[in-house]
């Protein structure tokens, strides 16, 4: 769950099962077990992950922040694609935190109170020897920043390229997504919803999902005939 400052008007939610043990790491590995560690003593002050959308940059964001509750840590959870129209009020003493996680944070870029709040906020945590993480699209020489000290530390911290999954790599992370919620998932299931489902893998383990309700319901196993019927495909 989020933790913040008392005086902050806005929460976000965690969801469930946005967490390190639902997200498959093949190619990644490296990113994810930085940033399981970033909590720790010695772990990375400032973290910059950037990928495509649908890579899972907002899931990590999240998991990073269940990781460093589990260890009694306060974390917050920003998305600017949500929050980003509110003024940047709450980054106000995020120093108290001991994790901040900033997601999207291309859709704020270009506005003078944001990238200053940005700013102010990098130097309190740096100051204060907390974590900050933030994610978007792109690297952050790619970014278009107006601020140039901004624009500077944004280049300060460890920088990860979040690497998408191959087929192979989808097939993982989709039977693990289904074990995680203790579905039984056969290969040629999982394969032939790959085949036939959408692309995008949150689009692939929402369909997961509604299988698992309808195979409860129904009493059902897993097969291809049945996914057909409850997918209606």
């Amino acid at each position: 769950m989020t933790a913040g400052p008392g005086q902050l008007p806005l929460g976000v939610g965690l969801r469930d099962d946005a967490t390190f043990a639902n997200f498959e790491p093949t190619g990644n590995t490296s990113l994810v077990e930085t940033l399981r560690a970033q909590c720790q003593p010695d772990g990375e002050p400032f973290l910059f992950v950037w990928g495509a959308p649908g890579v899972g940059r907002s899931h990590l964001l999240q998991a990073a922040c269940h990781a460093a509750s589990d260890r009694d840590k306060r974390a917050l959870y920003l998305p600017l694609a949500e929050l980003g129209h509110f003024p940047p009020h709450m980054l106000e003493d995020a120093e108290r935190l001991d994790l901040v996680a900033i997601d999207d944070l291309d859709r704020v870029l270009g506005r003078k109170r944001w990238e200053e709040a940005l700013f102010h906020a990098f130097n309190r945590l740096r100051d204060a020897g907390k974590r900050l993480v933030i994610a978007a699209p792109a690297a952050p020489r790619q970014l278009e920043v107006a601020l140039p000290d901004l624009a500077s530390r944004l280049t300060w911290g460890t920088t990860f390229h979040v690497h998408p999954l191959d087929d192979e790599g989808r097939l993982a992370a989709l039977k693990l997504r289904a074990k995680v919620r203790g579905m039984l998932l056969p290969d040629e299931v999982a394969r032939y919803m790959l085949h036939r489902g959408p692309r995008r893998l949150g689009d692939m383990c929402d369909a997961l999902d509604t299988l698992d309700r309808a195979s409860l319901s129904a009493q059902r196993k897993l097969t291809i005939p049945f996914v057909k019927q409850a997918l209606g495909w």
